[in-house]
């Protein structure tokens, strides 16, 4: 129940494209909260919330240094979601591949019918 929610919570918040934009600014290193900020136009209080978000999910951590906020990926809860991912990819492959085989089989008798 607790990994269901976890991962609730890591979808819901990477549903938004502000939210996606700053896990793709920070894949390239932590920024602070201004430097997230910057690109968008959006306030500091409105990225913050994002952040916010992102941390309530485990997808971000923040750490104070002096006087402003640093923002970092946390790998933690992306990887269960990844995990989550791969598993129903492989489990629709492995339906998609049974599904194709039937087809190969139902189109290679009807044409030794003919």
């Amino acid at each position: 129940m607790v990994q269901q929610q976890a991962l609730d919570r890591a979808f819901a918040a990477l549903s938004d494209e502000t939210r996606r934009g700053i896990l793709t600014r920070l894949g390239s290193g932590p920024a602070t909260i201004s430097e997230l900020a910057e690109p968008s136009g959006m306030t500091l209080t409105g990225i913050r919330k994002h952040v916010d978000v992102l941390e309530a999910a485990g997808l971000v951590t923040t750490e104070k240094v002096g006087r402003v906020r640093q923002v970092q990926l946390g790998t933690e809860r992306l990887d269960d979601a990844m995990a989550w991912i791969s598993f129903y990819q492989r489990l629709w492959e492995r339906r998609l591949d049974g599904l194709e085989a039937y087809f190969t089989l139902r189109n290679g008798a009807k044409g030794t019918e003919s």
